[in-house]
């Protein structure tokens, strides 16, 4: 995403409601702020995901930011377009909603499900 010249970051899924696309999108890629932001993150992309990352969305105006955790099993939701200082943790069994503004429907994600790990194969 290029957020000004020179200030560029690279998540890892970008979502913007379509009516807001022409505003947002380019042939250059994203040129403003998302509606969702979704990092994966892994032992080396930690910090940055928490630290410059969080940063640069909230400064930038993106609506929320989600900081997936395979390793803990958990996600991490941010609602930057709301102003929210903390984040709220979903994981276990619980199940993450989120409807963007104007959407008829939520999108429901059941944890359990996203972090299952695949049966192994025998023989």
């Amino acid at each position: 995403m290029l957020f000004g010249e020179g200030d560029y970051v690279e998540p890892d899924l970008v979502f913007v409601r379509r009516e807001r696309g022409g505003q947002v999108l380019s042939d250059r890629g994203v040129e403003g702020a998302p509606d969702l932001v979704v990092e994966i993150v892994s032992p080396a992309s930690e910090a940055r995901d928490r630290g410059i990352k969080l940063d640069r969305y909230r400064l930038f105006g993106v609506g929320g930011y989600w900081i997936v955790d395979p390793e803990r099993e958990a996600v991490e939701v941010w609602a930057l377009g709301d102003g929210a200082a903390e984040s709220v943790r979903y994981g276990g069994d619980e199940r993450l909603r989120w409807k963007p503004p104007g959407a008829e429907d939520a999108l429901v994600i059941a944890l359990a499900e996203l972090f299952e790990q695949p049966a192994a194969s025998g023989g």
